[in-house]
């Protein structure tokens, strides 16, 4: 009887294993997709339950706080009104201009600390006591600064969101492997180099955490922003918050909140994508049974 050479058994094993994957693949993208959305639906369906239970309590009148049929109802006219997607635009813009400075400043503050032992007694404490500095707190010396404009949000925005993402990669440099710094050393890595091609890639897990957690700070700093500084002819979804509340519409700043709630969840679901693209390439993506 023939007997199988090595070769000829690891090629046969790999293409069992390939067919497996792919099998395995095709039959779980339903399945994810799936897994994914029905979690949401629920959570959904039972704040709606909880919200419309409240209403039904008459705790308060119903012009302070609308029921979410009449909510949902506003936020479909507001939808179809033009001035309502310019609030989200200009939003939108300040959250992202805002959000790609402070990465440009806490990246360059977040490598300096982490390699410079002198710069880290001195500024890494003050890093983490601007972090946990409420950002509201920001906005009186921001409007003495630069007064009701542009400027005093984008201030407290980069302010809100910086030390997160600087302290996110001063993290990921301090858990880079030793093993890996003499490697690139011994391949005549230095300094930019070394932090192009080795540091950084392997800070990449806490760094995109630091980016996540900074644009949670962003996008709270933005809307405390939009709130008290109201520029003219600039709407903007803090503003509709301001207004609703002004004239007791409860209705228009739910679904403005709704709105706001929204965009969250997109971002949450696009930082969670490139956690998973990340987890994948590094082979950590690892599902058991």
């Amino acid at each position: 009887m023939a007997v199988d050479t090595p070769e000829k058994i690891n090629a046969q094993i790999a293409g069992l294993d390939a067919l497996e994957i792919q099998v395995k693949a095709k039959r779980n993208i339903p399945a994810a997709i799936w897994g994914r959305v029905w979690p949401m639906l629920l959570a959904v369906s039972i704040v709606l339950a909880i919200w419309e239970a409240v209403v039904l309590a008459e705790f308060w009148p119903e012009y302070v706080f609308a029921g979410p049929v009449t909510a949902l109802g506003e936020l479909g006219t507001r939808l179809g009104e033009g001035e309502f997607w310019h609030a989200i635009a200009t939003t939108m813009r300040r959250a992202v201009s805002g959000f790609l400075l402070a990465i440009v400043v806490g990246v360059v503050i977040g490598a300096a600390v982490s390699r410079v032992k002198l710069l880290r007694a001195a500024f890494g404490s003050l890093i983490t006591g601007l972090q946990t500095m409420p950002s509201i707190a920001w906005f009186p010396l921001a409007i003495l600064l630069f007064g009701l404009t542009e400027n005093a949000i984008t201030f407290v925005v980069v302010l809100g969101a910086a030390p997160s993402i600087a302290n996110g990669l001063i993290t990921g440099v301090d858990y880079t492997p030793p093993i890996l710094l003499r490697a690139g050393h011994v391949l005549g890595l230095r300094r930019i180099s070394l932090y192009r091609h080795l540091i950084l890639p392997a800070s990449l897990p806490s760094f995109l955490a630091g980016l996540k957690q900074g644009w949670a700070f962003a996008w709270r700093s933005l809307m405390a922003g939009e709130i008290l500084v109201i520029i003219a002819n600039q709407p903007s979804l803090g503003e509709q918050l301001h207004y609703a509340r002004e004239l007791a519409d409860s209705a228009r700043l739910l679904a403005t909140m709704i709105i706001i709630l929204l965009i969250g969840i997109v971002v949450d679901v696009l930082f969670g994508a490139a956690d998973n693209a990340l987890r994948r390439r590094w082979g950590l993506d690892q599902r058991i049974g």
